[in-house]
């Protein structure tokens, strides 16, 4: 008799990641993907070496090639007068964390995933099937699902929800403690522009952080310096639930102009040249002190979401995939190997969802706490900085 596949539940950076690993370890994957079809959608990504030295080893870095982009430094500024507050070399970064750092656009990595999926036999990938349900025993799970009008039943060894922070998955769990999303009362702005459009500063391989009151922006080239990807995130009181069509959402930019409006005339360079700003609500919720049971269980945001302000969303997702991949090769009980993966996960996963809300309260700061906060940042010099960071990019199973 066949194996039964482990069914994921997504095909976004956790899932694919996931789907990858898991196949590494000798068994078929079978990916369910509610859209129709992959669309190449998002901004940049940033991969730090905690997510970077996995997919090198998954063979999708060398997928990306020139589309990926190594930043020399992260240079972070003052919003309203443009003082470079810190200077954060990043060159040295295979030497310091073991992997590179590296820049991309999302589509890029997705396209990069999908590449290394379909060269994998054991990995089976259908679109436009929405799991709607299941029902799982010691022995394995039912997926219940819809393709258009039709209902479709699957079978599995066991069931892995990688549906994003509206979890499907994780909302038939009903797992003790868990609260649904809540509005983070913050909007996040993305663009991409030419880089010829902008001044030639603007061109440089570096990650650029600003920091303003309620606001910040990042910046930094893609795609082989031919861009450069924009995105920033405001504090308002707008509240509504997620888009349909989560990553393309429009809002008037003039809510955007007037939250930066008393930046420094480089920054407003650069927001008045984007043609046209797409915005996303930011979402939270609180860390699970468990997300498996039994043959089912969750993985990137469906598991732990995170506000982006540590840029961690992505690489915790992979983080997630390798931790699957050594708790299944562990464990011929798949149960067993859930439990061990989320063990692994738990405590790290939390962790990062708190610093990174406290990162934005620190990137948002108003006067007089903001000018506290420059002091320390200069008291602190580029060394201690990123040693700051050791804990989440020399992380290693």
């Amino acid at each position: 008799m066949r194996e039964l596949p482990i069914i994921i539940a997504g095909a976004g950076i956790a899932g694919l990641s996931a789907a990858l690993a898991i196949a590494r370890d000798g068994r078929r994957v079978l990916v369910l993907e509610k859209a129709p079809a992959l669309l190449e959608a998002g901004a940049g990504i940033q991969l730090s070496p905690n997510a970077s030295r996995h997919l090198r080893r998954w063979s999708v870095l060398e997928r990306l090639g020139g589309a990926a982009l190594k930043p020399r430094a992260v240079v972070i500024r003052r919003g309203r007068d443009g003082a470079v507050l810190a200077r954060l070399p990043l060159e040295d970064a295979e030497t310091r964390w073991g992997a590179p750092y590296l820049v991309a656009h999302r589509a890029d990595l997705q396209q990069a995933l999908r590449a290394a999926v379909a060269d994998e036999p054991a990995i089976e990938v259908r679109l436009g099937v929405a799991v709607a349900g299941f029902a799982a025993d010691q022995d394995g799970v039912a997926v219940g699902a819809k393709h258009g009008l039709i209902r479709l039943r699957f079978d599995g060894a066991a069931l892995i929800g990688a549906d994003g922070l509206w979890s499907e998955v994780r909302q038939r769990l009903e797992l003790p403690g868990d609260l649904p999303p809540q509005a983070a009362r913050r909007t996040a702005w993305r663009a991409l522009v030419p880089t010829a459009q902008l001044p030639e500063e603007f061109a440089a391989p570096d990650v650029n952080l600003w920091l303003g009151k309620r606001a910040h922006l990042v910046h930094y080239p893609l795609c082989g310096g031919r861009c450069v990807n924009m995105v920033a995130i405001a504090e308002d009181s707008h509240d509504e639930g997620e888009s349909a069509d989560f990553w393309s959402g429009t809002r008037d930019p003039a809510i955007l102009r007037r939250a930066l409006a008393r930046w420094h005339t480089k920054a407003h360079a650069l927001l008045s040249a984007p043609a046209e700003w797409r915005s996303w609500r930011l979402f939270d919720r609180p860390p699970l002190e468990h997300w498996s049971v039994g043959r089912v269980t969750l993985a990137g945001d469906a598991a732990h979401p995170m506000l982006p302000f540590l840029a961690q969303g992505a690489a915790q997702a992979i983080e997630d995939a390798a931790a699957l991949e050594l708790a299944l090769a562990a464990n011929s009980d798949i149960a067993a190997g859930f439990k061990m993966y989320e063990q692994a996960r738990t405590v790290r996963t939390a962790r990062l969802q708190g610093a990174s809300r406290r990162q934005g309260d620190i990137y948002h700061m108003a006067e007089p706490a903001a000018l506290a906060r420059d002091i320390v940042m200069r008291v602190l010099g580029a060394r201690r900085m990123l040693a700051r960071q050791d804990w989440i990019y020399d992380y290693r199973e």
